[in-house]
């Protein structure tokens, strides 16, 4: 029944920081937009892990604890379309996203990237043709920029960078100079 959705998840009145995660999550970088459902604010960012109960979302302000969230996440001309909850939230860090409500067309999306992830499916890179040829798609500058950013955040959490030294590469990634 196509408009049947699946619940992944469900509310808790209290924070739980005994919770487990029942399902692995892989490192998986990917564009995402995230709506909060109440107010309407927009979040444009990258997600850096994933896993079939939820993702994380490196953003510099996320959205508070316990909001409800409709999030996109687009990768390799793919997209995935999702209803979840802020689980957890830090500012100048990112949040991260419990799935709560998920389509079966989109869970198909979703067991996919986390086959190719996991291995148990092969990675099957986008191709464009170019005269009658095939070629991988080369990294945009985009892409590129999106990586440093996950791997500086990254070295903020590994503790090889301080908070204001992340934040201050992370200034200078996402707000180049404007005389250059």
């Amino acid at each position: 029944m196509p408009n049947e959705s699946v619940k992944l998840g469900s509310r808790s009145t209290a924070p739980e920081r005994t919770e487990r995660r029942r399902y692995p999550r892989y490192s998986f970088t990917a564009a995402v937009q995230a709506v909060d459902t109440v107010q309407r604010s927009v979040l444009n960012a990258r997600i850096s892990d994933l896993g079939r109960g939820g993702c994380y979302v490196d953003a510099f302000s996320p959205f508070p604890l316990k909001t409800g969230v409709k999030l996109r996440i687009t990768s390799e001309k793919r997209s995935f379309e999702a209803h979840a909850d802020v689980v957890y939230s830090k500012t100048g860090m990112g949040m991260g996203l419990a799935f709560t409500t998920v389509e079966p067309e989109q869970l198909n999306i979703l067991d996919r990237w986390l086959a190719e992830l996991s291995g148990a499916a092969p990675f099957e890179p986008e191709r464009c043709r170019s005269n009658g040829d095939n070629h991988v798609r080369e990294p945009s500058s985009d892409e590129q920029c999106y990586a440093l950013i996950e791997r500086t955040i990254s070295l903020i959490r590994q503790g090889s960078l301080t908070d204001e030294q992340g934040k201050t590469l992370l200034r200078n990634l996402l707000c180049p100079d404007p005389k250059s």
